[in-house]
């Protein structure tokens, strides 16, 4: 059994179900201020849209699309971060006339600035850390040079980070442990992993991560923003398994019953990014997925299925495409809460 400092999952990190309305709106009781919104409209199809506090309410990004970040600055789809939610207005799919939506929140924090490091010139970045929960989002400027590194705050080492240029169209930059320095994915694509040295070969340390010279990740001046998760015993894990194309599928122990697992094949091309979460799939079968890659419609499908259990995941669908094909290899991201927390009582799930 996984012990956790961890002892409340929802302290760091929600979903909210989102039933739209065309007018601005309020959501509270998420039990932190978020810093990170990702919201997605459910029944219809519409683009999925990122929020940060670093960029600010009113900025939203696409991550199912390459273009550079829309908005106003100011009351554009998402209008206030608040200390227990956040407030929609008409602009996000997700709160729209007759809308079904979601939102996946994570708590950041503790704000500062400074200079970055490694080769090339130094460069303005300005972070929000949660080193308790392993989070934190950094928008720095880049300076074109290979083994220029971006301090990242977390006290550990990333497991997962996810690059984005602001202002320009770009690829949505994917580096994961299990993959390695050496290669990439793309949040936007169905590609199988890249070979490139946008992470520079080198794999991130407990205190920075390392860009090559590509504008993907580091032209001159450009604005960039990273989104980074440390591995936290009991509440995220990032790793990756085999699929084994039976319906009695593979099972991924995480040491935590999950509460948003994410996939991505990675040896092979065409395979969709797959979401769940215990909000839009309360019970087994957890069978409501959205495609972070696409602006398609839910899927509510048993063909595109698993169960969420006390320890880890299990496959229920048999087929490629869907995240358990037989001998195919698949990364994940994954959040849920362990039933015993650090000091050796039950663990506060929400």
């Amino acid at each position: 059994m996984a012990y956790t400092t961890v002892n409340k999952s929802s302290l760091h990190r929600n979903t909210t179900l989102i039933t739209g309305n065309n007018s601005t709106q309020a959501f509270t009781g998420l039990g932190f201020a978020p810093d990170m919104i990702w919201t997605k409209k459910r029944n219809g199809t519409a683009n999925h849209l990122l929020y940060d506090k670093i960029r600010g309410t009113g900025w939203y990004l696409y991550p199912n699309i390459t273009n550079a970040q829309g908005g106003n600055g100011t009351t554009a789809g998402l209008s206030a971060f608040g200390t227990d939610g956040f407030t929609l207005t008409s602009g996000d799919d997700a709160n729209g006339s007759g809308a079904t939506g979601v939102a996946w929140s994570w708590k950041a924090g503790t704000t500062g600035s400074g200079t970055t490091t490694g080769s090339g010139t130094g460069k303005a970045y300005s972070y929000s850390v949660n080193t308790t929960a392993g989070f934190s989002i950094i928008k720095f400027l880049g300076n074109a040079t290979a083994g220029h590194t971006i301090p990242h705050h977390l006290g550990a080492v990333p497991k997962m980070i996810i690059v984005k240029k602001i202002e320009h169209v770009k690829d949505w930059n994917i580096y994961h442990a299990s993959i390695g320095a050496t290669k990439g994915l793309y949040l936007n694509l169905t590609n199988a992993e890249q070979t490139h040295t946008n992470w520079n070969n080198t794999t991130p340390t407990s205190t920075v991560f390392s860009l090559g010279s590509d504008d993907q990740v580091n032209g001159t001046n450009n604005s960039y923003i990273a989104y980074c998760f440390a591995e936290k015993t009991g509440y995220s894990k990032f790793g990756s398994y085999i699929g084994n194309g039976n319906a009695d599928g593979s099972f991924i122990y995480l040491g935590f019953k999950p509460a948003f697992f994410m996939i991505k094949r990675t040896d092979g091309s065409g395979d969709k990014w797959r979401l769940w979460d215990n909000a839009r799939s309360p019970f087994n079968l957890v069978d409501d997925s959205l495609a972070p890659n696409e602006s398609s419609v839910e899927y509510d499908d048993v063909s595109v299925s698993l169960d969420f259990l006390s320890n880890g995941c299990k496959m229920k669908m048999s087929g490629g495409g869907a995240g358990n094909g037989s001998g195919e290899t698949y990364i994940y991201m994954a959040f849920g809460q362990s039933l015993v927390g650090s000091n050796g009582v039950t663990a506060k799930a929400k």
